[in-house]
């Protein structure tokens, strides 16, 4: 029954979910942007599952699980976060029946699951689309803990199947680990899950080894996660510099983190997508850290006669460690999504300690029976609220930015947001609003450069492209951006250089190969424009401007049926592209099928007026066709 009412719960609270769409925010390198993932499963795109380094990270189960839903569901957004939410009720009923299943404390175990499952800070792994790696590790991770307990179940009777869940255990935890790193911290939690509640992990002269050693195998296979993470993120420029982020600011934000963490966890207020680092007085990060020291130290003075409050503590700040900014991947200075299974150990050592507390106080124990439900009425309101806010990119940043104006990813994500939907005065306030916090933006200064180009100013364009670079030369995407200016300027061979630079940093960006194409054909560097295209085409065959132009070159060699392919199939996957529409009218037109390439000169004219080229076309086709009526 509590398995039942959990799932119907979670159900319920996160239905706005359903309802919400993709965001700009990771979103279109997970899904919306990503030929891999956009077709599905198959051989190929399981490979590159695997050996891909993309979005930063090594997760090749995360990849098929998006693979999966877009094999399901296409880009219907409603699909994506059904997973999600199945894979977060599904956790929920597992975190139940493991509690029970340690500690036979049924009504306990239930109040912490439905803590978990209710909670608001919850909505960032459930509810936002690039997140399902959340979900799908913790999924992974639950079932490994089971495992373990049944492992050290069969273990103390010597039964023959201890080997096999100790196997289980460690293959479910590889899986953890290859759909988010995060979960590297399990043998740790292992071995608090030893002390208490399973008793094999005793100090004194009952100490024994075993416990300790049977860890051995997970840690390999935790380095071995965390030295690709490192490596993975490091190349891809995700890990901050100490110029950045100093090592004093990093020291001094773990205090004041943490303890957001727990205030979060019991008061959900002001919660965000991005939390981003604010410069904290000294008596603040004092006082987080004397606080932090008395509940570890009050957790370890009542580590006998109530083990709950030491394993739920540890449970929670070692869990936290891989994402509390030693080493820092990005610029967030906490987020929701890193308590998704952390926070469970808060609920652990406070539901038995209030439990404890109520053993012989009838009164107290009604109260908290009472408070309990309050609190479990409260959290799913605000997150049934809260899951609203990823209805779309606007909606979510414009919530971000009412509780933390100054924060400067919601300010770029928002401009080019605004951008994508044509409000370019708009984006440009946001764009100065997030070089008034950092001057030095690179994103910021890349925005500007687009929305430069949009204006027709191309050598503020290129100006802004060169200032971002010179902040971030890492950055792919600015200088894409960049040689666009150059390509508008008419300068091919600075736009050029510029598009080799980005496939140095970026091998597999398409449209990268693509731009180099042009810049290369503009030249007249025909068979090495070429190559870039059929690159172009090799990672993302579903490329349509790449077969438009390949069509082009092809055609400048008199390679009409080859030419004539490569426009149907760019019309056939982007049919709002007039250019192609153009095309295949010309060669049609040579082959003396006016009435087909009258058609296609209308459709591209249909789609943008403004071709003169197309309107010139059509009337020296439809002049052919009454000539030819006339005969």
């Amino acid at each position: 029954m509590v398995c039942v009412l959990l799932g119907l719960a979670v159900l319920a609270v996160f239905w706005p979910a359903l309802r919400c769409g993709f965001v700009n925010y990771d979103d279109p390198g997970y899904v919306t942007e990503n030929w891999h993932v956009l077709h599905g499963l198959n051989g190929p795109n399981i490979r590159w599952a695997f050996t891909a380094v993309a979005a930063s990270n090594w997760h090749p189960l995360t990849w098929l699980s998006h693979m999966l839903d877009c094999q399901l569901y296409g880009l219907r957004p409603e699909g994506h976060h059904l997973t999600s939410l199945l894979l977060h009720a599904a956790n929920s009923i597992l975190l139940f029946l493991l509690l029970n299943r340690l500690t036979g404390a049924l009504l306990r175990s239930a109040v912490v699951a439905a803590m978990f499952a209710l909670h608001p800070l919850r909505v960032e792994s459930v509810v936002w689309i690039s997140e399902r790696k959340d979900v799908l590790s913790s999924f992974f991770w639950m079932l490994a803990v089971w495992a373990y307990v049944r492992y050290a179940e069969e273990f103390k009777v010597q039964s023959s199947k201890f080997k096999v869940f100790y196997a289980l255990a460690l293959v479910l935890f590889a899986l953890a680990l290859m759909s988010k790193p995060m979960v590297v911290t399990l043998p740790f939690v292992l071995l608090l899950l030893d002390y208490w509640p399973l008793g094999r992990l005793q100090f004194g002269p009952k100490f024994s080894w075993r416990p300790v050693v049977e860890k051995i195998p997970f840690l390999v296979l935790a380095a071995g996660s965390s030295l690709v993470t490192f490596l993975v993120q490091e190349h891809a420029g995700a890990v901050a510099s100490l110029t950045r982020f100093p090592l004093g600011v990093r020291l001094a934000n773990i205090p004041v983190a943490y303890m957001r963490y727990v205030a979060k966890n019991f008061w959900p207020t002001d919660l965000a997508t991005f939390y981003p680092y604010v410069g904290r007085p000294a008596i603040e990060i004092i006082g987080a850290a004397a606080l932090l020291a008395f509940i570890t130290g009050l957790a370890l003075w009542r580590v006998r006669t109530s083990p709950y409050l030491a394993v739920g503590w540890f449970w929670f700040l070692g869990m936290l460690v891989p994402t509390i900014g030693l080493v820092q991947a990005g610029g967030q200075s906490l987020a929701d999504r890193y308590s998704y299974l952390p926070g469970i150990g808060l609920w652990i050592m406070t539901v038995w300690g209030l439990r404890d507390l109520a053993a012989a106080r009838p009164l107290f124990r009604e109260v908290t029976s009472l408070a309990a439900g309050l609190a479990m009425v409260i959290f799913a309101i605000l997150t049934f609220r809260h899951s609203g806010d990823y209805k779309d990119t606007g909606t979510l940043w414009e919530a971000t930015l009412r509780s933390y104006p100054n924060c400067l990813p919601a300010h770029n994500n928002l401009s080019r947001w605004l951008m994508d939907q044509g409000q370019w005065d708009e984006a440009l306030d946001h764009c100065r609003k997030a070089l008034a916090i950092l001057p030095s933006d690179p994103t910021a200064h890349d925005d500007l450069s687009r929305i430069f180009l949009h204006q027709g100013n191309v050598d503020e364009a290129i100006a802004e492209g060169l200032r971002s670079i010179q902040v971030q030369p890492s950055s792919e995407v600015n200088r894409q951006t960049l040689a666009r200016a150059y390509l508008q300027k008419g300068d091919f061979a600075a736009a050029a250089a510029s598009l080799r630079e980005a496939i140095k940093i970026e091998p597999s960006a398409s449209e990268a190969w693509c731009n180099l194409g042009y810049a290369l054909l503009q030249q007249g560097q025909i068979p090495e424009a070429t190559a870039a295209y059929q690159r172009a085409l090799e990672l993302n065959p579903d490329y349509a401007l790449a077969h438009n132009d390949l069509g082009n070159i092809l055609l400048r060699q008199g390679r009409l049926d080859e030419a004539m392919g490569q426009f149907q199939r760019a019309i056939e996957l982007a049919p709002s592209l007039a250019e192609a529409h153009y095309n295949l009218a010309g060669i049609l037109a040579q082959r003396g099928r006016l009435a087909e390439a009258i058609a296609q000169c209308q459709k591209a004219v249909e789609i943008q007026p403004g071709l003169a080229a197309a309107r010139q076309r059509l009337a020296a086709l439809i002049a052919a066709r009454e000539r030819n009526s006339g005969r």
